[in-house]
């Protein structure tokens, strides 16, 4: 995302669009099933990194009740949402390599299990 976001080229600009609409398209979705949304968190390298991104998937999402906090978004805080906002937005970090172990190590553990019980 940042290497898209440094180019600027006219690819560039349509693969962050892309991005975006392919967010924004899922969060309506979702909102739609759930009938509507406590919460949305933001997390992994592009959700904890591109402030430009998670402001432009919470644009216009007024109507499911997001309201960003720009500032609180550009600072990167944990909660960027709005005093006023009736649904919480997080930036959540995490270790997206550490939760690609832990679940590697339980599928190969029970795949052990079933060899042995074969």
């Amino acid at each position: 995302m940042r290497e898209l976001e440094a180019a600027g080229t006219p690819e560039a600009i349509g693969a962050i669009d892309y991005f975006v609409f392919r967010i924004r398209r899922e969060l309506g979705a979702m909102a739609a099933v759930l009938s509507g949304l406590d919460v949305l968190a933001f997390s992994g390298g592009i959700g904890e990194n591109a402030a430009r991104v998670r402001e432009r998937v919470c644009a216009d999402c007024a109507w499911l009740g997001v309201e960003l906090d720009d500032d609180r978004n550009r600072a990167g805080e944990t909660i960027i949402s709005s005093e006023r906002s009736r649904v919480r937005v997080f930036v959540i970090h995490t270790n997206e390599e550490l939760m690609i172990v832990r679940h590697t190590a339980r599928l190969l553990a029970a795949a052990q299990g079933a060899a042995a019980a074969a």
